[in-house]
């Protein structure tokens, strides 16, 4: 029996995930969390073999609590479920130590494939991610002539591209980068507060930590800086 810990702020989410896998006979939910804080609390006292994990999180997000994580509870695995599907995204929480990455609209069969996948300690990408990190990677770097199979070195080489793409972004929060990417599309604090269920102060912190973190000196360079970091088109 697989034992999973679910953690996302979303209740109605969480009961969705928790109806889903109570058909599967090998998986069953221990516990739920709302954020990274209450997870670590959990786990202190529940037995876990896999955490399902969102990364936008209050109190503590998916970025935050990671690195206790896998200080405080090595053995556990960790397979992020997230809406958040640029790669920047999917390398961070990799290289913070997460097993596996698979976005909310998978269907059930590739999210309890994937759970399985990374209980038994194996990488695990969902589809549409792993094609569009190929589709980027295209876009970004001319192709060589292929060098035989067996020399790729395929896990190296994938860690290494993903981090070719995220090396040169600041170390924006998962939220800093949400933020970011909304102010790419045009809209305003308010708009995003409204979006995201927060405060419009709460969206001024963030984008007054976006341009500093950044380096940029308004809206107009920091979409500049966005674009060039691939984290809008």
């Amino acid at each position: 029996m697989i034992r999973i810990l679910l953690a996302d702020d979303h209740t109605i989410l969480r009961d969705g995930i928790r109806a889903l896998l109570s058909r599967e006979s090998d998986l069953a939910v221990v516990g739920e969390a709302g954020n990274g804080q209450v997870l670590l609390e959990l786990l202190a006292t529940t037995p876990t073999d896999v955490v399902l994990m969102d990364i936008n999180m209050p109190v503590l997000d998916g970025f935050g609590v990671m690195p206790l994580l896998r200080e405080q509870f090595p053995h556990v695995r960790v397979l992020v479920l997230s809406m958040l599907d640029h790669e920047i995204y999917v390398y961070r929480m990799l290289e913070a130590g997460a097993l596996g990455y698979v976005l909310k609209n998978a269907d059930s069969s590739e999210i309890t494939h994937a759970i399985r996948t990374v209980a038994a300690d194996r990488p695990f990408l969902c589809t549409e991610i792993g094609l569009n990190l190929l589709h980027r990677l295209v876009e970004r770097t001319p192709i060589p002539q292929l060098p035989a199979l067996q020399s790729l070195g395929a896990d190296k080489r994938l860690g290494s591209l993903a981090a070719q793409a995220a090396g040169g972004t600041a170390e924006l929060s998962g939220r800093e980068l949400e933020v970011l990417q909304l102010i790419g599309q045009g809209f305003t604090n308010a708009e995003i507060a409204e979006q995201l269920f927060t405060s419009k102060r709460t969206i001024e912190t963030h984008r007054q930590n976006i341009i500093e973190k950044t380096q940029t000196k308004n809206t107009a360079a920091l979409i500049r800086y966005a674009m060039s970091e691939g984290i809008i088109d």
